[in-house]
């Protein structure tokens, strides 16, 4: 065949259709809606959807939500530029069958496909959960679970049924020990169960063999290193007499002699308002009371932080037996193996507290 007498396919088509309008018509139209439906597939699947123009952000989708609830969230959110495309592709993937509750960071200018892709494959954002500063059980829930879908009463319930089954030595008394104060990383959705075998493992984890050896030394259990370990933090704000502290209490339990930690008689009374302890608070009838007790009291009167665990477990060795506050109210003690030196060092410190508290009153009476 000649060069000129060639044809191409569409050509023939074309001149096949110019016979018959209609069919023209229909190859024309079927072509024109063939290429828009590509093109508005490309536009959905791939143009930027999702917070354009904007900084990333994160989303959280409840428990229980729906796919309404997801469109919802999206919308008022103005996370979503386009929230018919989204839903389009979300039906055609499925994603609207399966909503998976989380926390999960969106990035500016992602696309429908990559934004359903993310969130129907549950790739959740870690939360970061700290609790410090906690004195009560009671205070822990709230604290623990704040970001976090669990309520407080849920973690409060679990934590009720461990305390019922567990084989760890924990109770009521005590179970504050094996809450390592920290910040850790879980999920949104972490179950108040899940949250307590986290806890629990990451008391494993710092309780390695180095610190389980050095509290065999001292003769303490984890718990009990736990516990001695409240008594140092809550007698002084100066991390650096920690170790002192330690030493101290540790020569009192050796010897048989009552610990008599002014902080534990605070934590009977329940009275944690209390600047000064007076004779009738050492009366108080008390595991917690280390004047009439000796030993240990049954459990911690806050939640140790970890440096202050490591004090006790690092203690400083010394023969001293006593301790007082310094008069120039610096915050930090002295310290003495002596009876009497003791006694000197609490004299100078109540005369310098009679001296402030003189100088208070004049200053409010002479206003």
């Amino acid at each position: 065949m000649k060069r000129a007498e060639k044809i191409d396919f569409v050509s023939l088509k074309v001149m096949k259709y110019s016979k018959s309008p209609i069919k023209l018509f229909a190859f024309i139209l079927l072509s024109v809606l063939l290429i828009t439906f590509t093109f508005y597939t490309y536009q959905i699947c791939y143009t930027p959807n999702i917070l354009v123009g904007k900084d990333d952000r994160y989303i959280i989708i409840p428990k229980d939500a729906t796919f309404e609830t997801v469109q919802k969230i999206l919308h008022e959110g103005e996370y979503v530029q386009d929230l018919i495309s989204f839903s389009f592709l979300s039906r055609l993937m499925g994603y609207d069958e399966r909503v998976r509750a989380g926390r999960y960071l969106l990035r500016a200018n992602m696309n429908n496909l990559t934004a359903v892709r993310f969130l129907r494959g549950g790739e959740q954002e870690p939360v970061r959960i700290t609790f410090n500063n906690v004195r009560l059980i009671s205070e822990l829930p709230g604290k623990i679970t704040q970001n976090t879908s669990t309520p407080p009463e849920a973690f409060e319930a679990a934590l009720a049924n461990f305390l019922m089954h567990n084989e760890y030595g924990f109770n009521k008394d005590n179970i504050i020990c094996m809450f390592i104060p920290n910040t850790y990383e879980v999920y949104y959705t972490i179950s108040a169960d899940q949250l307590i075998e986290r806890m629990y493992d990451e008391y494993q984890n710092f309780w390695n063999e180095e610190r389980k050896q050095k509290a065999n030394e001292l003769g303490l259990s984890p718990i009990e290193v736990s516990i001695l370990a409240s008594i140092v933090q809550a007698e002084s704000i100066k991390r650096d007499e920690a170790p002192i502290i330690a030493g101290l209490y540790l020569n009192r339990l050796k010897q048989g002699i009552p610990l008599q930690a002014d902080p534990t008689l605070v934590f009977a009374v329940g009275d944690f308002t209390i600047k000064r302890v007076l004779n009738e608070h050492k009366e108080v009838e008390s595991p917690y009371n280390t004047y009439k007790n000796k030993g240990l009291p049954p459990g911690p009167i806050n939640m140790p932080e970890i440096a202050t665990i490591d004090a006790v477990l690092n203690y400083k060795p010394s023969n001293y037996l006593y301790m007082c506050a310094k008069e120039d109210f610096s915050g930090y003690h002295n310290f003495t193996a002596s009876y009497n030196e003791h006694l000197k060092n609490a004299r100078r410190y109540q005369a310098a507290l009679t001296r402030e508290q003189q100088i208070a009153r004049s200053a409010k009476s002479g206003k």
